[in-house]
């Protein structure tokens, strides 16, 4: 008796395919796919070596064939290293997955010209699609272009989203709230806050959140101090400084992000202020520097990882339904937050306590009635 073949065993790969056709692998993905860019006497080739191959792929194994044949560009500006290296991670894994190219490059520029330029330059490297993760999210020059050249994307963190692109968010100003009604109901009442580049929307969401809370606990927005901060340690560290300059310094620091946190722990520490015993200190997004610093931060966890690989299976989805002539039908995916409580965050010394309005938070409609 012969010995049973590769192929009479059922096993015939893209490969075997390829060779038949005398194309590339590739080439039979697109084809299995319903790719448009091939030639009719290409596709007619391939699909006579699938008949006559009697090749079968699996599902995965189409799945993987089709990411094989896409090329997605993450284009990345953040000032902050611990959110980069989140995103990053979870671009990198969820690429992994899908089989998919990621080709990955930076835009320091806010020139909307220059970042217009760079977006022309990237994408003749293949790139089918792009992610756009904060604050390149919100840069009209970029998106303008992509809309232009006709390459799909995706934003993540984008405050208002544009309805034919899809994004990826938290409830930022849910967030902000809840951290801040954390501090409050501790019996903080004069509060500080540092907040985020004030070109970035989520910044004004995170502040919109914490002066919320402070109205429902009957405290005044004027009572709060605010100092503008830009994402970064060092601007942490400035802002930070002029808050605890103050004659009456806040008992409490909201800033909007770990890395101005961080920063906040460190000018408290060299002013010889104990955290949370002088100055009780939160933060925003759960990276590595959340546990990096002493005490741990108090702070919103934001999904970093699992946005950044929502925003590349969201975007393999619109690419792939629009090679067969559709679009995707999810416009914004809103992620859950969660607030992480560690020990930078405490009551106020009874000394502060003291100059406070400890009062209780306004009660809702509901429970007037």
């Amino acid at each position: 008796m012969n010995k049973p073949t590769r192929r009479s065993r059922g096993t015939v790969t893209i490969e075997d395919v390829a060779r038949a056709a005398g194309v590339s692998a590739m080439t039979v993905s697109r084809v299995i796919n319903g790719g448009k860019n091939v030639r009719e006497s290409t596709r007619a080739s391939v699909l006579e070596a699938v008949n006559r191959l009697n090749y079968t792929p699996n599902t995965a194994a189409r799945n993987l064939a089709a990411g094989e044949a896409t090329h997605i560009g993450l284009l990345y500006a953040n000032p902050s290293a611990a959110y980069l290296s989140l995103f990053l991670i979870g671009a990198l894994e969820a690429a992994r997955r899908a089989g998919c190219h990621l080709v990955i490059e930076s835009c320091e520029s806010e020139d909307g010209g220059e970042q217009a330029e760079l977006i022309r330059r990237f994408v003749t490297s293949d790139v089918e699609g792009v992610i756009l993760p904060p604050p390149l999210s919100e840069s009209q020059p970029i998106m303008a272009e992509l809309r232009q050249m006709g390459i799909p994307f995706v934003t993540v963190a984008m405050g208002v989203p544009d309805h034919d692109n899809p994004n990826i968010k938290i409830d930022d100003f849910t967030a902000a709230a809840e951290i801040t009604r954390h501090l409050l109901s501790l019996g903080h009442r004069r509060l500080g806050m540092i907040k985020g580049h004030p070109n970035h929307i989520a910044s004004h969401d995170r502040e919109r959140g914490f002066l919320a809370a402070l109205a429902e606990y009957g405290v005044a927005a004027e009572e709060a101090t605010i100092e503008q901060g830009y994402f970064t340690y060092r601007s942490g560290l400035t802002a930070a400084e002029r808050l605890l300059a103050r004659a009456e310094p806040p008992t409490a620091i909201f800033a909007a992000n770990d890395d101005m946190a961080a920063a906040t722990i460190s000018v408290a520490h060299r002013r010889g202020l104990t955290v949370p015993g002088d100055l009780s200190v939160v933060g925003f997004d759960d990276t590595s520097l959340a546990t990096s610093v002493w005490p741990e931060l108090t702070t919103v966890r934001q999904p970093i990882s699992s946005m950044a690989a929502s925003a590349l299976e969201l975007l393999l989805v619109d690419i792939r339904a629009r090679r067969g002539g559709g679009r995707s039908e999810v416009n914004e995916k809103v992620l859950e937050h969660e607030l992480v409580l560690r020990e930078s965050a405490g009551p106020p010394s009874v000394s502060w306590q003291s100059r406070g309005r400890l009062q209780a938070p306004a009660a809702s409609a509901g429970q007037r009635a």
